[in-house]
């Protein structure tokens, strides 16, 4: 009984570290967007300031242009990202399942145990 208790805890922890790893990857997308707009933002101010739009252009500013490469590779990272969350919301999905499985044998075992010890003590 005590490792099926140690079993269904370890269950429950890995499920819960299965969580924590969605909504850590959740809150990255979530930054990197932000930043990525920002960097849209300050990329849009320097072309106005700038008067260029056209980034072939020669005298297309730098920065709009390192701010551009920096916003891309985070809109890679994003990309790359929602990835790692769908594979990580299937494993924490997988390991509820297993922990709800586990319970349920737990629950069903621990309460023909009940019937049983009950039906002992009235034929005593």
């Amino acid at each position: 009984m005590k490792s099926r208790d140690g079993m269904i805890r370890l269950m429950r922890y890995q499920a819960e570290e299965k969580n924590r790893q969605v909504v850590q990857i959740e809150m990255m997308i979530a930054e990197f967007g932000r930043r990525a707009t920002d960097l849209e933002e300050q990329i849009s101010s320097e072309q106005e300031r700038s008067g260029i739009h056209d980034s072939g252009h020669f005298a297309y500013p730098t920065f709009a242009k390192a701010a551009a490469q920096r916003r891309d590779n985070l809109r890679a990272s994003i990309d790359d990202l929602k990835v790692q969350l769908d594979a990580a919301k299937m494993d924490h999905d997988a390991a509820l399942e297993e922990l709800k499985k586990s319970e349920a044998i737990a629950e069903r075992d621990g309460a023909g145990r009940a019937s049983a010890a009950a039906a002992v003590g009235q034929s005593g």
